[in-house]
């Protein structure tokens, strides 16, 4: 093998002859030289991968730092549903509160006898139950249970609406009732003398009597027929001690003759409140009570009131 060298000046060449053993050794050296410098690059890449990779002490300064990132989302996280709960709890307080007035609503239209008090006990919870469902097992979800909490109270709302309304009626009927006047203005006694034309008890002549006269035993108690305000209370000429109570709507009722009053001027009186206790004062024969009914400040028959009760 022959290898020709060519000069840079006057474009002459040299022819240098290759034998088989320089050959290979020139191979030889040229595998070695590959060989070095592949090795030599290896080397290098390792060298720069061992360089790129992070110490011990920077993986665990790594890791602390995702960590306490997480914890803070974490945090972020619970303060978000601590303040949901807060919210639903608040809302939950709220309506207890307005179910315990709801609850109160109920008691009085038991105690006032518009609901059966067998039918409704607002003491207690009502009474549920069923076969447990197997395809129901999972818990709310906050979403679900804000929906839930939404309409529980729209539903409260409307009922207590319709309870306040009830309670505006059963209030009026009360004191529709309270301000009926009907009944015996005693608990216990007899008619002694009736409405009307009578024989004067003082000097036998025919007489006119405003009232009715209930004898019964001194000192047993003389009650309102009725709620209202008393407007006299004390002596008044020919009645002795006299109660008068005014029942509104032109009504008013008269107790004379009272061996003691237990009310004064002003004081609202309820129905069968006692107003005074039964005596002889003023123009009396004996221990009864005078009971007059005005209507409009004209004198009417006690009896129609009285008979009221029976009915």
């Amino acid at each position: 093998m022959n290898i020709i060298l060519v000069g840079k000046h006057h474009g002459k060449s040299r022819v240098l002859a290759l034998n088989g053993k320089l050959a290979v050794g020139l191979g030889g050296l040229a595998l070695g030289l590959l060989i070095a410098a592949g090795w030599g690059g290896y080397q290098a890449a390792v060298s720069q991968a061992e360089a790129a990779q992070p110490t011990p002490s920077e993986l665990v300064e790594h890791w602390q730092s995702k960590l306490s990132d997480q914890k803070q989302e974490l945090a972020r996280v619970r303060e978000n549903a601590q303040q949901q709960i807060d919210a639903l709890t608040l809302r939950l307080g709220e309506m207890q509160g307005r179910l315990l007035r709801l609850d109160a609503l109920g008691q009085r239209f038991v105690e006032s006898g518009l609901v059966a008090s067998e039918e409704f006990d607002f003491s207690e919870p009502p009474a549920v139950g069923g076969p447990e469902s197997p395809s129901l097992k999972d818990s709310y979800s906050i979403p679900a249970l804000t929906d839930m909490i939404d309409r529980l109270d729209n539903q409260l709302s409307d009922r207590e609406q319709q309870l306040r309304l009830l309670d505006k009626l059963a209030s009026r009927k009360k004191i529709e009732d309270e301000r009926y006047v009907e009944g015996r203005p005693i608990t216990w006694g007899w008619l002694s003398s009736n409405y009307g034309y009578r024989t004067d008890p003082f000097n036998g002549k025919r007489a006119w009597h405003d009232g009715v006269d209930l004898a019964g035993k001194e000192g047993s108690d003389i009650i309102a027929v009725a709620a209202g305000v008393v407007t006299w209370a004390g002596d008044r000429y020919g009645y002795g001690n006299l109660v008068e109570i005014d029942h509104g709507d032109g009504l008013t009722t008269r107790y004379g003759h009272c061996k003691e009053v237990e009310v004064k001027v002003g004081d609202v009186v309820q129905k069968g409140q006692v107003i005074g206790l039964m005596g002889s004062t003023g123009r009396s024969t004996g221990p009864h009570v005078h009971f007059e009914v005005r209507k409009n400040g004209r004198s009417t028959d006690p009896s129609k009131y009285i008979a009221r009760a029976d009915h």
